[in-house]
């Protein structure tokens, strides 16, 4: 929020601009598919040989080549062309450089990212990359840079701020990949180390680790000021559902994938949908803005899904007495546009950099903490996923995930065979068995990074007897080495388990019918608690109790029930427990358990009495809203929609929308009485039927273009509200027949195709 005199004199400058903007285009300019796609350079592109780029009626590319340099330089061109703007915030991000675009509000933003360094390993990494994966990258930086000098108008953000793109390099694209690669566990440290000083801790975290359960991200937003990690996160991979199901359990006897990604709710969408071809690759699926590789999607032999595994991928150490002499200190400038430039100091140990030194994180200044974070260290994701791009067969991709180190998955597979299987990709260190003593390490435990672990040192499954593998964030197989610490509850895997276990001679519908599921199981064991210790005759709560006892379970939009549980949880919550227990509740453990746990073990007296009082305010609740969808709200923004007076403008829908915290159909809302906006959720979605290379359909919430009044801008929301999906297949005859608009790239004379841009 904005709230210092800083921000607020950001917040004026940009209102300033966006009123000379308007000044200058009072209205804004509809793009049709035939204007975006005349806006592509074509001539003169540093190709071997030309490129095809065909287009469907969605915007989606397929992208053929006749070598794989040339098809990374044609994936660039489509970065580049669909999503510019939103490619250039996440380079500033991981180069701390959001000042000197956006002015002096974002310049503690700028010393917090500097200070937590993403593009610390930068320049070992991109010096050690192999030259297959140095020519992919430098074909792909060519194309995103064809298209910022071959431009004759930029995407409205850069004309709204007076700026223009810059040149790209291969440092860059790592830098992204790093932030791409931001740590799950950040979330839960910055939101517990504030209660680490009082006296009630030590029983906390003994309780926090016995139960192992966090609500991060499922509980997102909880009423707090978004923080620097929550932007970070939003580009991450918080959450996400992916399963697989082996031929014996299908139609067709070939196995089925799904897979829908959960991170932070906003336009332009942070998934793109592509297709690709050339000797060696042939894919569909979805990527990242600047990343040129399919996180998720299928090859000609297999398919691939991932969620967050929610890994301890980084440890805090408490360095207050570390000798000054070990201590390194550096100074960067940072340029702050509108205001000439500000000043970092960055201190780093051994044990990484001391990054309760960064203002935005809130953390308690007299107690200096270091971290270490995989990301740190020189690692490659790069030559990991188009290894993943490339593989054939289990072993293959197993091989090719040992370079995987962050962000840490759990890796879904399926093959053309009917086989599934299910692996972990994840760097970590050789910690010992046995829980962590404190949220904060002891120095002594640095040693246990001197190994470093990799995803074949972990369990994984492969063909299992019950003929499909499903992961949602929830704990893994135990292991030799502790993986981590604080997963999300099982509701959403026991609810695929449950769907799954029904499933023979199932088809891609039935999958497409899972992801858009809405029930969640453990809601109705704090039903059933919360009932039996209500007085349902009570004249004034009637509503209220009858809603709650006639509920299905199901968090559907027109649902009576679904409101009526989530008014009494925050209710009866808020009844139960003293301010800083519910702070705990919120920041650190499966609230859901949690509450039921409440419901059955505390003294009954006390919870009739909390609970008359929560029915009685719920039903106040009640009377105003009537039904789910009235209080909970899909509301897709660009993120500018947050500045005060042009945020109206960058606001595109806001509508009734099922789902909950922790249901399939994930939109995730934090402990809710009021309207409230979706902040994390379900963002895209993918189905796959490997009995047929065409069977690959794909949704994204939002659209595949990132140029504000684009047609394809927001396109695909009704699609994904509706259940509908976008096919991309992968045969040349289906590729010509659906992919009807053809954009070809023309190589340049001899000599174009120099290393430029570094």
């Amino acid at each position: 929020m904005i709230t210092t005199a800083r921000s607020w004199k950001g917040a004026a400058m940009l209102t300033a601009r966006y009123t000379a903007f308007r000044a200058r285009e009072p209205r804004r300019r509809r793009w049709s598919l035939e204007d975006r796609l005349a806006a592509l350079p074509r001539q003169g592109l540093p190709l071997d040989a030309g490129v095809e780029i065909r287009w469907n009626d969605r915007h989606v590319p397929f992208v053929e080549a006749a070598g794989q340099r040339d098809l990374a330089v044609g994936l660039g061109v489509v970065h580049g062309h669909l999503r510019l703007f939103q490619m250039e915030i996440m380079r500033r991000l991981a180069r701390g450089r959001m000042a000197g675009l956006l002015g002096p509000v974002a310049l503690d933003v700028d010393r917090s990212l500097r200070i937590v360094g993403f593009s610390r390993a930068v320049e070992e990494i991109r010096q050690g990359l192999p030259e297959e994966t140095r020519e992919w990258l430098a074909g792909f930086r060519d194309g995103v840079n064809a298209v910022i000098e071959s431009a004759d108008e930029h995407p409205e953000e850069f004309r709204l701020l007076g700026a223009a793109p810059e040149p790209w390099t291969l440092g860059d694209l790592v830098a992204i990949g790093r932030v791409a690669a931001s740590d799950f566990s950040w979330k839960v440290l910055r939101r517990l180390l504030p209660h680490s000083d009082h006296e009630y801790w030590p029983a906390v975290w003994e309780r926090l680790i016995a139960e192992g359960g966090s609500p991060v991200p499922s509980y997102a937003g909880n009423g707090r000021n978004p923080g620097p990690e929550d932007f970070l996160a939003a580009f991450g991979r918080g959450g996400s559902n992916s399963l697989a199901v082996a031929g014996e359990r299908t139609k067709s006897g070939a196995a089925m994938i799904a897979s829908d990604p959960h991170l932070g709710v906003m336009l332009p969408n942070l998934w793109l949908i592509a297709g690709m071809r050339a000797p060696g690759i042939h894919a569909v699926g979805l990527m990242i803005p600047g990343v040129p590789v399919m996180a998720l999607g299928r090859n000609e032999h297999i398919a691939w899904g991932g969620t967050s595994l929610h890994a301890a991928s980084s440890d805090l150490f408490d360095v207050t007495d570390l000798p000054d002499g070990e201590i390194a200190t550096r100074e960067e400038t940072i340029p702050v546009r509108w205001g000439g430039e500000g000043r970092v100091t960055i201190r780093e140990c051994a044990y990484g950099p001391i990054i309760s030194d960064a203002p935005m994180l809130g953390l308690p200044k007299d107690r200096p903490l270091a971290m270490r974070w995989i990301g740190h260290d020189p690692n490659d994701e790069i030559s990991a996923m188009l290894g993943v791009q490339r593989a054939r067969d289990w072993d293959e991709f197993r091989s090719a995930l040992d370079g995987f180190a962050a962000p840490a998955q759990t890796m879904v597979f399926a093959d053309t065979r009917g086989r599934v299987g299910k692996a972990i990709a994840a760097h970590l260190p050789r910690r010992g068995a046995g829980p962590p003593a404190d949220i904060v390490r002891k120095r002594e435990f640095l040693d246990h990074w001197r190994e470093i672990v990799v995803g074949s040192d972990f369990p994984a499954e492969f063909a299992p007897e019950r003929g499909y593998v499903a992961s949602a964030n929830n704990r893994p197989p135990p292991s030799d080495v502790p993986v981590g610490f604080f997963f999300s509850s099982n509701d959403r895997v026991d609810r695929m388990s449950r769907l799954l276990d029904g499933l023979s001679e199932g088809g891609p519908d039935d999958l497409k019918a899972l992801q858009r599921d809405v029930a969640m199981p453990s809601s109705e064991r704090i039903r059933r608690g919360m009932l039996a210790v209500l007085d349902t005759q009570a004249a004034d709560t009637p509503g209220v109790v009858g809603a709650l006892a006639s509920w299905n379970g199901r968090h559907e939009a027109d649902s009576r029930g679904a409101l009526a549980y989530e008014l009494m949880v925050h209710h009866l919550l808020r009844h139960l427990h003293a301010a800083y227990e519910l702070a705990l509740y919120l920041a650190a453990w499966d609230l859901t358990a949690q509450l039921a746990r409440d419901l059955e073990e505390l003294p009954r007296p006390r919870l009739e009495k909390a609970a008359t009082r929560a029915a009685r305010d719920a039903q106040a609740d009640f009377r105003r809203h009537r039904t789910w969808g009235a209080i909970h709200r899909m509301r897709l923004e660009h993120p500018f929609a947050r500045v005060p007076v042009i945020g109206r403008s960058y606001r595109f829908s806001d509508d009734a929308i099922g789902g909950g915290n922790e249901t399939l159909m994930k939109t995730a809302h934090g402990v809710a009485r009021d309207t409230h906006r979706v902040g994390l959720g379900q963002v895209a979605r993918h189905v796959s039927d490997l009995s047929d290379p065409d069977a690959n359909d794909f949704c994204l919430l939002g659209g595949q273009d990132g140029w504000i009044g684009s047609d394809s801008f927001n396109d695909q929301y009704a699609l994904w509200r509706d259940g509908r999906y976008v096919r991309v297949p992968m045969s040349r005859s289906s590729v010509a027949r659906e992919f009807r608009h053809v954009v070809t790239l023309s190589p340049a004379g001899a000599g174009h195709r120099e290393h430029r841009h570094g």
